[in-house]
């Protein structure tokens, strides 16, 4: 009896110290992940290893820029379906010391011999017929170039070492890629080279089984070997591509790879309540998410409250219109005529709000119309980089399908992506397909500022993109949310141009699901942290010269941090 009391005694005294100390902490917290945060550099990836790879070139000396480099090459060989030497790239720097942004785009153009004709020749009339024909340059080589010539410090040799270890040595498929490489096995199985090259043993690997892809490391260090662009775009590698894509059909010659170059461009922007915030230019649908945030700030969205049913109609009429614009004006800039700063115009921001009925959706979008009628997947990786001095790398890359086509060149080790497949077949189009062209993009890096705050953000997933981005910026600055909160949040997709359907997470209200089922919108739930809205990571400078990070939980990812320099390290 003595020995009962005193536990109980003991678990009374325990329960009155927790409801004490409970008086005295907060209650809980809707974030599951805090930010990391540092006076170092961090690189937030949507895979640890590859975030890892970054952090550790920043404490051999490098900069963001020689980071972004070499956790990107990382991911293309340990997040293979997403992205990879086969695919795209766009990214937005910050430098610190000058203050100024500076854009890439690294989408890559049609064969020169690709016309509409051609196509019509072979019986190709609709973009969903395309096949081999999908496969444009792949940009995301000569991307790595253009950000090492302007602003790197590290040799290739260095900063492409760990992703050629990883596929020398092989890495631990993760839960999440390796749930996505199951998934395209089954679609891709029949394409040229995809068994041999990413089914060992005729099936996808295991969720911790090693996979290794010599042919991947020895075409990274034919990239290296050449110091750069030219091992790709030139030489053996390239005749490779060449000679496998002919025999697929397809008319790209080697021409069209060794004069392809990526463009800097100046990104566009608009405000929002007193921020500005950059995107891409078009060929970019980065447009789509400006124009919905002049919407958004016709609306007292922080009055109606974070996933609230008046809120979330806001933005998904947005959505809606902003899409319907993109779609209709955007393609490429050098081959027809976008109107940009129409498009992202505080005016036409006022007129597409006025059409938001506050009671019922709109199943049926129509696009705005210019007064002058001149104007002529989702498979994806996003990261962003820091470092100690404050300059800022917002990068994404992509396949667009996971593994793009599937197809990989024998001996190259990695698939050839299928953005040609977003062109219309539709003649006089601004996106109508064509020779050397590029067509309407889906992945968009993004960058916002105020004062001496600065983040670098972005959000991959197709035509998720510009919407999610629009909702991590009301998330910030519209409910306060830190940059971990904002990517965490529950969101809202729809990947359709009409109707009425979006996917909502079940995160997100029975009651608040029930008021958006009464205006209109056609509801499907996905889970708690669902895929379907992306994977997000972002990175952030205040004045004190503190930098944070934010890695979304829909990703295998985290934010990793520089370590200081006192581990033997030398800088």
């Amino acid at each position: 009896m003595k020995a009962h009391m005193t536990v109980m005694s003991l678990i009374f005294t325990l329960t009155a110290f927790a409801q004490d100390d409970n008086t005295t902490t907060p209650s809980g917290r809707d974030q599951a992940r805090s930010m990391v945060m540092t006076k170092f550099g961090i690189v937030s990836t949507s895979q640890t290893l590859a975030s890892q790879a970054g952090a550790k070139i920043l404490e051999a000396g490098g900069n963001a820029i020689d980071a972004a480099i070499a956790a990107n090459a990382t991911l293309g060989v340990v997040e293979p379906a997403m992205n990879g030497m086969g695919g795209d790239l766009f990214a937005i720097i910050y430098e610190a010391k000058t203050g100024k942004l500076y854009g890439l785009n690294s989408s890559g153009w049609t064969p020169a011999a690709l016309t509409l004709d051609v196509l019509k020749q072979r019986g190709i009339t609709e973009a969903a017929k395309l096949g081999v024909h999908r496969v444009t340059v792949p940009g995301a080589v000569a991307g790595w170039q253009a950000l090492h010539d302007k602003f790197g410090t590290m040799n290739f040799d260095k900063v492409l070492a760990p992703a050629i270890y990883y596929a020398e040595n092989g890495y631990p498929v993760t839960e999440l890629i390796g749930g996505d490489w199951a998934g395209s096995t089954r679609r891709l199985i029949t394409q040229p080279g995809f068994k041999d090259t990413y089914m060992p043993g005729g099936k996808a690997p295991e969720v911790g089984e090693i996979f290794r892809n010599p042919a991947l490391a020895e075409s990274l260090k034919t990239v290296v070997a050449a110091k750069g662009r030219d091992g790709f775009y030139k030489g053996a590698l390239a005749q490779k591509l060449i000679s496998f894509l002919k025999e697929q059909g397809n008319v790209m010659t080697l021409a069209d790879l060794a004069e392809f170059q990526p463009e800097w461009v100046e990104p566009i922007s608009t405000t929002y309540r007193g921020w500005k915030v950059y995107e891409i230019p078009p060929n970019t649908q980065g447009i789509a998410a400006l124009e919905m945030l002049n919407i958004m700030e016709k609306f007292p969205i922080a009055e109606y409250g974070h996933n609230t049913a008046k809120s979330l109609h806001v933005m998904i009429e947005a959505k809606k219109l902003a899409y319907s614009d993109m779609l209709k004006y955007v393609g490429d800039p050098r081959s027809s005529k976008v109107p940009a700063d129409w498009l992202k115009s505080k005016g036409l921001g006022e007129d597409r709000a006025k059409l938001i009925n506050a009671g019922q959706a709109n199943c049926a979008p129509i696009p705005a119309e210019l007064s002058d009628r001149t104007t002529q997947g989702n498979d994806t990786i996003y990261m962003s980089a820091i470092d100690k001095d404050g300059n800022i790398v917002s990068l994404i890359q992509s396949n667009y399908s996971g593994f793009g086509t599937g197809m990989v060149a024998p001996g190259t080790g990695f698939a050839l992506h299928n953005r040609g497949g977003l062109f219309t077949l539709l003649p006089n189009e601004p996106n109508t397909i064509g020779p050397r062209k590029r067509p309407l993009h889906t992945i968009i890096p993004a960058f916002m500022e105020k004062d001496q705050t600065h983040i670098g953000f972005g959000i991959m997933g197709g035509w998720n993109q510009a919407q999610a981005h629009a909702q991590f910026v009301a998330n910030v600055v519209d409910h306060g949310m830190n940059i971990q909160a904002a990517l965490e949040a529950a969101r809202f997709t729809k990947g359709t141009f009409s109707g009425c359907d979006v996917q909502i997470e079940s995160r997100v209200s029975a009651k608040v699901r029930d008021e958006l089922t009464a205006m209109g919108h056609k509801i499907t739930l996905r889970g708690v942290y669902s895929g379907s809205m992306g994977r997000g990571q972002a990175v952030e400078r205040i004045a004190t010269g503190v930098n944070f990070a934010g890695s979304d939980p829909r990703a295998d990812g985290e934010a990793v941090p520089e370590g200081p320099p006192v581990f033997g390290v030398k800088k």
